[in-house]
Formats: C-alpha cells, sequence, structure tokens
C-alpha cells in the first residue's frame, strides 16, 4: 500500500536535494568571495586583515559534479529516504548526520589526494555546514508541514477492513500507532450479521459482505483491505468482484483470485505481504507526472486568462441578474463530492423551472439535456459554444479535485441512478476534457460516454493525455458538439 507511492515520493526528495546541494554550494561561494578572513589577534602588531583570491565559480563546476553524486549516495546508504512515512524527527536527524559525515569525508579525502588546491578549506566548511542545514530544514519542514496537513484532516486514505479477527485487530493497532501513514479505518465488514454494531480496537462493525455494495456507495472509500481467515476464502469472491467493477483498489494478505479488470500489485507493510487489485491505471511515478502538470498547466493558465475572467465576470453581471460564478455539488474520484466552478451561463431561477422542463429531455441515462434550453441566456449561449463557462474549473484543478483529462464530474443524483459497471468511472480524477469530449460531447449516447470513459481509463497512459488535450483545442475553438 505504501510501497508504490514511497517510491515516487523517494524520487521527488532525491532530486529536490540534488538541487538544495548545489544551491549550498552556490551559496557558499558567494559567501566565500565577500568573507574577510581575520587572522588571529596579536597584541604585539596591528590585526591583519586579507582578502583571498577566489576562481570564477564556472572553474567549480567539476567539483559540484564530483560532491553531488557523493553527497546523494551518502544520503542513500545512511537512510535518509528509507521508509520516508513512517519516520521520527530524531531518526531523520541522526541518518542526515551519519549522510553528512560520510560526504564530508569521502569530498575531503578525494580532494586531498587529487590536490584540487583551488577547494580551500573555509569554502569546504562553508558549503557542507550549509548543505547540512538546508538539508535539514527540507527534511523537518516536510514531516512537520505533513504532520500538521494530516492533523487537520487532509491527506488521508479511508479503509474498509473485511475481517474481525486478530489478523484485522493487529492490522488496526498498527495503523492507529503510526497516524503519519495518513490511513483512517472506516468501518469493518463481518462475515456474520450479528456482529454488526461491534468494537474491534476502537473501530466499528458496519456491515457484511452481503453489504458491500451499499457501503462502497454511501461512504467514501479509498481502499478495502482484505484481512481473513482461509474459511472465508469462498465466500469472499463476490466481495472483490464489487470492489473491482466500482474500480475500488483491492488488498488482501491472501492468494490470488480470478479478476478480468484491474491489475496486480504486490505491496507490504511492516512485514505483512499483500497484493493489491488496482484499476487499470497508471503507475504511481506516471500519476505523479499527471499531476504536476495539472498543478503547473493551472496555476499559468489561471494567471495567463485573469482579464479574461474579470471581462467575463463584469459582462454577466451587467447582462443578467444572479452571481456570476455558478456552484454545483459534483462527484469526484472514489465518490468524495466537491464544488465544482462555472461562469453562470442560466437565468438564476434555472434550478427551479428544471422539473417543468424535464419532459423535454433528450440525453438517455440520468443525464438531462434538452435542445434550445430557455434557461440559458444570450451570453451564456455565446460562453457555451466558445467553453469559456468551464475555465472557472481551472480552480478545481489547482485545488486537486479535478484533473485537466479525466472523465467529467457528474451530479450526485446521477451517480445514484448508475449501473454497478458505471461507477467505475469514479476511480479516477474527474478533468475538463476526456475522449467524450472530443467524440462529439452532447451528440454521443449515455451508454456509448460511458464506455469511453472506462475505454480511457483501461488506456490511460501520459501520451493518451497529451492526444487528448492536443485533440481538445480545435473542437473547443470550433464548438462541435457544445449546446
Amino acid at each position: 500500500m505504501l510501497k508504490e507511492r514511497d517510491a515516487v515520493i523517494r524520487r521527488f526528495l532525491q532530486i529536490t536535494d540534488a538541487v538544495i546541494i548545489a544551491a549550498a554550494f552556490v551559496s557558499a561561494y558567494y559567501i566565500r568571495k565577500f568573507f574577510h578572513v581575520i587572522y588571529p589577534f596579536d597584541i604585539f602588531r596591528d590585526i591583519q586583515v586579507v582578502q583571498p583570491y577566489i576562481f570564477p565559480i564556472t572553474d567549480y563546476m567539476s567539483f559540484v559534479v564530483i560532491t553531488l553524486p557523493v553527497w546523494l549516495v551518502s544520503l542513500k546508504v545512511s537512510g535518509v529516504y528509507k521508509s520516508i512515512r513512517t519516520k521520527r524527527l530524531n531518526r531523520i536527524t541522526l541518518d542526515l548526520t551519519k549522510a553528512a559525515a560520510f560526504a564530508v569525508i569521502i569530498s575531503g579525502t578525494f580532494t586531498f589526494l587529487f590536490k584540487i588546491e583551488y577547494i580551500s578549506r573555509l569554502l569546504f566548511a562553508i558549503f557542507a555546514f550549509l548543505a547540512f542545514c538546508m538539508l535539514m530544514a527540507e527534511k523537518w519542514f516536510i514531516v512537520i508541514l505533513v504532520g500538521y496537513i494530516r492533523k487537520k484532516g487532509y491527506n488521508y486514505r479511508q479503509l474498509l477492513i473485511v475481517g474481525t479477527g486478530e489478523r484485522a485487530r493487529n492490522f488496526i493497532e498498527l495503523v492507529d500507532k503510526h497516524p503519519e501513514w495518513g490511513f483512517r479505518i472506516t468501518g469493518l465488514v463481518s462475515g456474520d450479521r450479528s456482529e454488526t454494531g461491534r468494537k474491534l480496537s476502537g473501530s466499528s462493525v458496519i456491515g457484511t459482505l452481503e453489504d458491500m455494495p451499499r457501503i462502497l456507495h454511501q461512504g467514501s472509500v479509498d481502499e478495502v483491505v482484505f484481512l481473513i481467515p482461509r474459511a472465508w476464502l469462498d465466500k469472499v469472491q463476490n466481495s472483490i468482484a464489487v470492489c473491482e467493477l466500482e474500480g475500488v483498489k483491492t488488498s488482501f494478505a491472501l492468494d490470488f483470485f480470478d479478476v478480468k479488470i484491474s491489475r496486480y500489485v504486490q505491496t507490504e507493510l511492516e512485514g505483512i505481504p499483500f497484493i493489491s487489485l488496482e484499476p487499470a491505471i497508471g503507475r504511481e511515478w506516471q500519476l505523479f507526472l499527471k499531476r504536476m502538470f495539472d498543478v503547473l498547466f493551472s496555476a499559468s493558465a489561471i494567471l495567463l486568462l485573469t482579464p479574461l475572467f474579470v471581462v467575463t465576470a463584469f459582462l454577466i453581471k451587467l447582462t443578467s441578474v444572479g452571481p456570476a460564478l455558478f456552484r454545483q455539488k459534483r462527484v469526484g474520484r472514489n465518490g468524495r463530492q466537491f464544488t465544482l466552478y462555472k461562469f453562470r451561463s442560466m437565468h438564476q431561477d434555472a434550478q427551479e423551472r428544471l422539473t417543468e422542463l424535464e419532459r423535454l429531455n433528450v440525453s438517455s441515462g440520468p443525464v438531462f439535456k434538452i435542445r434550445n434550453d430557455p434557461r440559458i441566456t444570450p451570453l451564456g449561449r455565446i460562453l457555451r459554444k466558445l467553453s469559456i463557462d468551464e475555465l472557472p474549473q481551472l480552480i478545481n484543478v489547482f485545488m486537486g479535485h479535478m484533473s485537466i483529462v479525466g472523465p467529467r464530474p457528474p451530479l450526485p443524483y446521477e451517480v445514484e441512478k448508475y449501473e454497478p459497471w458505471q461507477r467505475r468511472r469514479l476511480s479516477m480524477r474527474p478533468g475538463l476534457t476526456c475522449l467524450w469530449q472530443v467524440n462529439g460531447r452532447n451528440k454521443i449516447k449515455f451508454d456509448q460516454w460511458m464506455r469511453l470513459d472506462l475505454q480511457y481509463i483501461d488506456n490511460w497512459s501520459l501520451w493518451l493525455d497529451f492526444k487528448i488535450f492536443l485533440k481538445t483545442i480545435p473542437v473547443t475553438v470550433l464548438g462541435i458538439g457544445a449546446q
């Protein structure tokens, strides 16, 4: 459960540390350049002040190329990147101190043996001190920040435990001992209905295996963990199929099962082996890059489009009564609800008029669409045609509710009417655009729309996102399929 995420975090920290070490050397160079060495005070003569000579910084690049991998290897060997989520500050400090000592000894020995005379002892000492302090500050900041975020109730994963035996108890106690892991137990599932309501290490039994669909629908569950005896092996196949069908990640300390959609991933937590059945979505590092692109692109787009946002909001207020922004509850990844932002393109009483217009619905499934909707304002038709009304969703992307590319976020009442196989589209973060967007949008029937979203999830890659993103540009400019 933690191994894949730790691998991504470890790579990110290694890159960050490389930048910090390089920055420490640059800082040390300029400190050294303007530092006046004062020789020991002698009462029999004046204080002697010398401004030592220092080479241009470009002459030191060979030393940086050598010392940078030495520091990174020392950090890795000393265990600084090991079990990142489970370490305490005192252990991090000890490991970092060992790493710095190794790096200084190895770099110093190298400098002495090869007689690199232009690296003065003072420059070397300043660089080592700055590198240690900056790395320590970075590690402490990350640990304190993550701890603070989790205390505030963010950055956690909600687990549903299947099993009520000793193994389940031990697992819950292990999670309780390590709040820094960011796990919360939603509840337990039993094979015996008479156990409903029973407490196990502070967590309640909230249903049986037969109740799994209801439990997944009613609450937000990021992962289902099976901790069951072998006697249950013939009982849990249907429960695993339910999780797989709905796109919920599943982990179990058991043998393989017959699955058709998800992919197997072997993981480990404190020596407990698991086999995870993940929806057919990319590796953690790919998803990490996807999220980084979302943050950078949305932040840049918001800054660049601020004048358009201001003008659009002014025109909406000028041409119709009501707020410029329209807020609406939508369903995101794994059933989490969030507030979606759009520029208002309808009259203020649009929701009240919905009932009288339901008979004109031309869309199949739970989606509501009508031709020439009288609730849309004249300006709103232009905004919709050019997809300008969707631009405030860049805020949702930046906040992490949505992605640039992904299945469109549905309304809660639409999700309630989904068939089980359609719910799997909730296994990925919703987006501004997807295959539905570039294949006709409102011209596509509901079932075809759902199958396109599942096709996207099952074949996801960074390259697919890139192609959809490029195809979205002409579709948006030409207003293809927009209503």
